[in-house]
């Protein structure tokens, strides 16, 4: 490669050559003219009119022409000015007629009229126009590391196409430590380089060396061409094998198995090809049962186990190894290898268990031994060091009591209802790489002791009874359940002991002691007796037994079992009710009210009204809720004067009973005061008669008993301490004039007729009655409050309740009959 030349100093270079370089002669016979190559097309070379001393008017006239021998044709003459001009660029190094070094172009110029042929020489002369270049870009050596310094190698030359100065004139060499150049001149006058070796080379050092090598030509500006020169260092055998290490401590377990590998060793050598190939072998200080036990591949230095390998026999392996390489002049290294057998835990930890206590009571105390436990192992060393464990989630832990011999001791409360009992597994495990271990497993058996009390399912049991059952009928299963075993689980059920009305539970109930079944004893009325409470024990047969109770409260449910009975209009023994009522009366006025009352619940005592049979079903209306009848509109002088009604009174219980009354009505001329014109006015005192008399004695007769029933009532109430749920029914009795209002309801009115109203049933829950009386009497009004509960004494005051009511029928029936 060469340095290219600028435009500018091109231009000038070809300017001043031809300025002042053109050098021609004429002769006899040739014309010379010197030109540098590379002119550009159209440049003047010379006036051949001139120099050839002819008339340019003429030159046209005598056809003047330019002939070239063998030439491209690169010139041409101008017959207008007889100049001698450029036709292409001329190039010395690839010009035709090239001589040597010279370059020459032969030219005849020919005129006619008269003919003349003038011969001219027109010489290319040379620039700098190309640079040195070599023949390969790289140049390749191979020289031997062991090439001692000052040798010479020759290099191929560069070739430059100029001439003279022009053409190569020295060589240079990158810096190197290594190599350097020396220029040479050949016969021909031609420049090349030997490159010398200044100092010895080291191919572990260096295996390659890149060199530039440049050639200068002696041109203005100078050009440059360049070469690589890459020198392979060859090795040679001056390196012996090296050991990673020059000792080797290796352990082993014994009883390896047979090609074990037991270490790899690896020796380098820095030479290459057969100069590094490393074989291995035992030097001779290397002991025959070494060589015997281990063996040693001479191709990949593995030394594997050969032999068998014991512990107690031979513990320490010493060896030699040797590393040759292949070279002409082997060379070689070696390393000491130490092999140490180390003991394999190859016996297992033994359990040995002294004593175990089992079964055991369940509540034995913490801290207590249940079992003594030796451990040993026939190894040594830390494959003799034994650990012993037990399972981490048990209520017991382990207690060292001398070397090797621990104790087992309750850590937790036991339980036998929660784990009835344990296995226990003494695990040991010694402390070899890899451990061995071995385990014994011991059931522990808990022994039950009576520590749960019997328990219900629940705390309280409500027990409904329908009224009128049947004696010893099944009324619940009362079972408990004790988590014990055998006779502390036997469980024995009583009725705890409770008198109510001087009466014992256990006359009312009974249960089965061994299964907890509740039996009636006895036919319940719900009118009578409304509930029960009372407790049930449930004893284990534990020692000490244990116990615990539920309350039973037993609901009496009431049966449809009483028919309504009818109490106004008062009959005697179901006689027909007669009344009579003004022609005249009113639409709406009351003609009667029937009552009737029911002694069951309240929902079978509900009643309702119907007329079962009517004269006149446009005459008369009944009331369906509270019995009243009265007329739809007034009589006329069609109406029969005799009416027939009968009234049926339902209750509300399944099957529905009842009750009917018949009231035959009779219409009268007489001035009679309707019933709707009735209103509550002061009622006069009559002369005191014998009525008045006998009245007053039943009025008395009746307060003194109902004093007596309630003195009766509170005398048993005191004797019972705890009261039951609801309280007794309370019965308030007003002696009253008539005309007079009652508190809680009762509505009194005086009557020639018998008017009055028996108590009915309010949802208010009170029963209100008003009781026909005769003029002039004296009368008693009672508020009993219903649906209540019963106390401990539901007896008596249930039977104060059916006194009241017998002494008020007595009563009614003494003052209608008078």
């Amino acid at each position: 490669m060469g340095t290219p030349l600028t435009m500018q100093s091109y231009r000038r270079y070809v300017e001043l050559i031809t300025l002042f370089t053109i050098i021609y002669h004429i002769s006899a016979s040739v014309t010379h003219y010197s030109i540098p190559e590379e002119m550009k097309e159209g440049s003047v070379v010379a006036n051949l009119a001139t120099d050839l001393s002819l008339d340019v008017k003429t030159l046209n006239q005598r056809k003047m022409r330019l002939d070239i021998i063998g030439n491209k044709k690169y010139v041409d003459v101008n017959k207008e000015t007889g100049e001698l001009y450029i036709v292409e660029k001329i190039d010395r190094e690839h010009c035709p007629t090239k001589m040597s070094a010279s370059c020459y172009l032969k030219l005849e110029v020919i005129l006619e009229n008269p003919l003349r042929i003038f011969n001219i020489e027109l010489e290319i002369l040379d620039i700098n126009d190309n640079a040195p270049q070599f023949r390969r870009d790289a140049i390749h050596l191979d020289i031997s590391e062991a090439t001692p310094a000052g040798e010479r190698f020759s290099l191929s030359n560069a070739v430059d196409p100029d001439i003279g100065t022009n053409s190569v004139k020295t060589y240079n060499l990158t810096k190197s430590e290594h190599f350097n150049i020396e220029v040479q001149t050949g016969r021909d006058g031609s420049k090349f380089a030997d490159l010398i070796l200044t100092k010895t080379l080291d191919r572990e050092q260096q295996a390659v060396h890149n060199l530039i090598l440049t050639a200068i030509d002696g041109g203005r500006p100078a050009r440059s061409g360049t070469a690589g020169i890459i020198v392979h260092v060859l090795d040679t055998n001056d390196n012996a094998p090296k050991f990673d290490k020059q000792s080797y401590n290796i352990k082993i377990m014994e009883n390896s198995p047979i090609g074990s590998l037991v270490v790899h060793l690896n020796a380098t050598d820095l030479d290459e090809g057969s100069n590094s190939d490393v074989i291995y072998s035992y030097s001779l200080y290397t002991s025959e049962k070494t060589q015997e036990t281990f063996n040693l591949n001479p191709l990949t230095s593995e030394i594997t186990v050969k032999g068998v390998l014991n512990y107690e026999d031979f513990r320490i392996y010493d060896m030699e190894v040797i590393a040759t390489d292949k070279g002409d002049n082997s060379l070689s290294g070696q390393c000491t290898v130490k092999i140490l057998v180390e003991d394999m835990n190859d016996n297992h930890p033994e359990i040995s268990i002294k004593s175990f206590q089992s079964p055991v009571n369940e509540n034995i105390e913490l801290d207590t031994v249940i079992a003594v436990v030796s451990v040993s192992d026939k190894d040594s060393g830390d494959n003799g060091v034994v650990d012993l464990h037990i399972p981490d989630n048990m209520p017991f832990k382990l207690r060292e009591s001398s070397d090797n011999y621990y104790e087992l001791v309750v850590s937790e409360p036991l339980d036998r209802e929660k784990v009835p009992e344990y296995d226990v597994t003494f695990t040991v495990t010694d402390r070899g790489s890899p451990p061995l271990t071995d385990n014994e497993t011991m059931t522990l058996e808990l022994l039950d002791v009576n520590d749960n009390v019997p328990q219900f399912p629940q705390s309280f049991y409500t027990i409904r009874v329908m009224e009128n059952n049947a004696p010893g009928a099944l009324l619940s299963s009362l079972t408990a359940f004790d988590p014990d075993l055998h006779e502390n689980q036997y469980l024995v059920y009583f009725i705890l002991e409770k008198e109510i009305a001087n009466t014992s539970m256990s006359m009312l109930f009974s249960i089965n002691p061994e299964n907890g079944n509740l039996y009636a004893l006895k036919t319940f009325d719900y009118e009578i007796e409304k509930d029960f409470l009372f407790h049930i024990e449930a004893r284990d047969s534990g020692s000490p037994p244990l116990s615990s109770n539920v309350t039973v409260h037993i609901i009496i449910v009431d049966q449809n079992d009483n028919a309504p009975v009818i109490v106004s209009p008062w009959r005697a023994h179901g006689s027909v009710v007669e009344e009579k009522i003004p022609r005249s009366t009113d639409k709406g006025s009351l003609v009667a009210k029937v009552i009737a009352l029911d002694t069951d619940s309240v929902h079978n005592s509900r009643i309702t009204y119907q007329f079962l049979q009517v004269t006149d079903a446009t005459l008369f209306s009944l009331d369906q809720y509270n019995g009243e009848i009265r007329t739809m509109r007034m009589f006329s002088y069609r109406d029969p004067r005799h009416q027939r009604l009968v009234v049926v009174a339902k209750d509300n219980g399944e099957p529905a009973l009842s009750a009917t009354v018949t009231i035959k009505l009779s219409t009268v001329e007489t001035a009679v005061k309707a019933y709707s014109d009735m209103t509550e006015v002061p009622l006069e005192y009559d002369i005191f008669s014998d009525l008045n008399l006998y009245l007053v004695i039943g009025l008395g007769s009746v307060s003194f008993l109902l004093l007596i029933t309630i003195l009766v009532t509170i005398v048993l109430k005191c004797q019972k301490p705890k009261p039951s749920k609801a309280a007794p029914p309370c019965r308030n009795s007003v002696l009253s004039e008539r005309n007079s209002t009652i508190a809680d309801s009762t509505l009194v009115s005086n009557d020639a007729y018998w008017y009055s109203l028996f108590l009915a049933e309010t949802r208010k829950g009170k029963l209100v009655v008003r009781q026909p009386v005769p003029k002039g009497s004296r009368y008693i009004v009672s508020s009993i409050p219903r649906g209540t509960g019963l106390t401990d004494t539901s007896d008596s005051a249930a039977s104060t309740l059916q006194v009241i009511l017998q002494c008020a029928r007595v009563f009614i029936f003494f003052n209608y009959f008078y």
